[in-house]
């Protein structure tokens, strides 16, 4: 009778599996929108007149509210405040609103004079849209990680949180892999020689930068609505939990005191310092990685954002697997360092300007995305095991707030870098008809006003040299973080399942 009493809603697999699915695609929606801009880094030059350095500052500001004004240490408080329902509400409105507003700034106000601060209007209301939809983003992720930990607790966790990600990963793949081609129009369809490709007709400026956007924006709508979904369920698992823990007494509550506890933990500092520096070798990388494979290996536009996306799809298959491994056999401070390597591989190579051979570059992406797949796998289920459940929101919360500094900072320095030191001539034509995405006979009138046309170039060395940096001092971390482990006794090496 007590076992049937006591049986809940997540200890039906196909319970638990189902609210997974539906707040993932939340979080797909989100990552969709997060990543939908990367590949169009030369259509905001060509077509809004920015430059890198604005570029660079609106991909940062993603995380501009998050770091400044600890918006994420807020939604944290609130997630172990009010709850997971409130807060996953709460942030996917403003991730519709935050939208809403960077869609604004492209469109409507795109040709809007006046210079802030040495940046056009247009760049200041789309980074403010950005720096919204980042706090309902990371605040969305951060409710997702204790959904799971909540649904799967005792369960299959590392899985789940393999699973989320992987599944999140999608919405990234697919940016990387459509946005061009929701952007571009039709080369014949403009009046342009037969021979130019959409990419000829993105670096003429006749294209529609905001489309992609405003299909990220219809998804996250559907995403808020996904989620109201799972809330009902979810709240009659509270209902079931309240009962089993009115009988056993040992429901605890969130205190503020908590944060001191969670900030004097040791182990805290590492997975926080871990998780910023990896993360920085990766995002940052993404949103600059497809310039980076056009001007490097003279990829069109449209592969180079392919590739640009082959870690999420990487991580679609090989993060619930990586999780299993975590679940059955443990070794999460273990994997975490060989993640760690394999990105200090993979941006070392990356940075030799003399090889640029372009299955090198796919095969790197290869490798980026086994790395990608193995360090979440094993990190964030690892904060479980440092944590109690009642310090949960806070303490992810307090780590995706020092993520984020290095979210903003790194893609800001980036672009900085590449306007200061970076800027390179091209007067080669083949080498101009590749960045421009094209393929000129001599019988083409139009290819020297559309395939020659002038365009930014940059050497990427030095940008490559500072993300290896970042990769080296989080083999580092990951290296102390074992080694406190054994000591401390949090059970990282060990196996989530028993």
């Amino acid at each position: 009778m007590t076992e049937k009493l006591h049986k809940k809603l997540n200890d039906s697999a196909a319970m638990r599996w189902g609210a997974l699915f539906v707040v993932a695609f939340t979080m797909m929606a989100a990552y969709f929108v997060n990543d939908v801009m990367a590949p169009l880094k030369s259509m905001f030059e060509s077509n809004l007149g920015w430059s890198s350095s604005e570029y660079g500052f609106f991909t940062g500001a993603y995380s501009f509210l998050n770091v400044f004004l600890l918006m994420l240490i807020w939604g944290g408080f609130i997630l172990d405040k009010f709850g997971i329902r409130f807060t996953g509400i709460l942030s996917t409105v403003l991730m519709v609103a935050g939208t809403a507003i960077e869609y604004l700034g492209i469109t409507v106000l795109a040709s809007a004079e006046g210079v802030f601060l040495d940046y056009q209007t247009s760049v200041w209301v789309a980074s403010a849209g950005y720096a919204i939809f980042g706090v309902g983003a990371e605040v969305a992720g951060i409710t997702v990680t204790k959904v799971i930990a909540k649904w799967f607790k005792g369960k299959e966790m590392a899985t789940a949180m393999g699973v989320q990600v992987a599944l999140a990963r999608i919405g990234s793949q697919a940016a990387y892999a459509l946005a061009l081609p929701l952007a571009g129009g039709s080369a014949e369809a403009e009046g342009g020689c037969p021979c130019l490709t959409t990419e000829s007709v993105v670096a003429a400026g006749s294209t529609d930068l905001s489309f992609p956007l405003m299909i990220g924006l219809s998804l996250l709508v559907l995403g808020m609505i996904a989620f109201l979904v799972f809330a009902v369920f979810d709240k009659r698992l509270d209902k079931q939990n309240e009962g089993v823990a009115e009988e056993s007494g040992d429901e605890e509550k969130f205190s503020f005191k908590d944060v001191a506890s969670i900030l004097g933990n040791k182990g805290f500092w590492l997975i926080a310092l871990l998780c910023v520096l990896f993360y920085s070798c990766v995002f940052p990388f993404q949103k600059f990685a497809t310039e980076f494979f056009t001007l490097k290996y003279n990829m069109d536009a449209s592969l180079a954002g392919t590739i640009a996306g082959l870690p999420a799809l990487g991580a679609l298959v090989l993060t619930p697997l990586f999780g299993g491994v975590v679940d059955k056999r443990g070794k999460a401070a273990s994997i975490m360092m060989l993640g760690s390597a394999m990105l200090i591989f993979v941006h070392m190579v990356y940075a030799i300007p003399t090889i640029s051979a372009t299955w090198v570059a796919v095969a790197l992406m290869l490798v980026l995305g086994v790395a990608f797949s193995l360090v979440p796998s094993a990190m964030w289920p690892s904060v479980a095991k440092i944590f109690p459940a009642h310090q949960l929101g806070t303490a992810y919360a307090l780590i995706f707030f020092i993520q984020n500094i290095g979210l903003w900072g790194i893609p800001v320095l980036i672009g900085k870098v590449l306007d200061s030191f970076c800027k390179v001539e091209i007067t080669d034509p083949a080498q101009l008809q590749a960045l421009n995405g094209c393929v000129c006979p001599s019988e083409c009138a139009d290819c020297a006003d559309k395939c020659l046309v002038a365009v930014s170039s940059y050497d990427y060395t030095l940008p490559m040299m500072i993300f290896t940096g970042l990769a080296v001092s989080a083999l580092v971390i990951a290296f102390i973080l074992k080694r406190v482990d054994k000591s401390k006794g949090y059970g990282l090496e060990l196996p989530n399942i028993k």
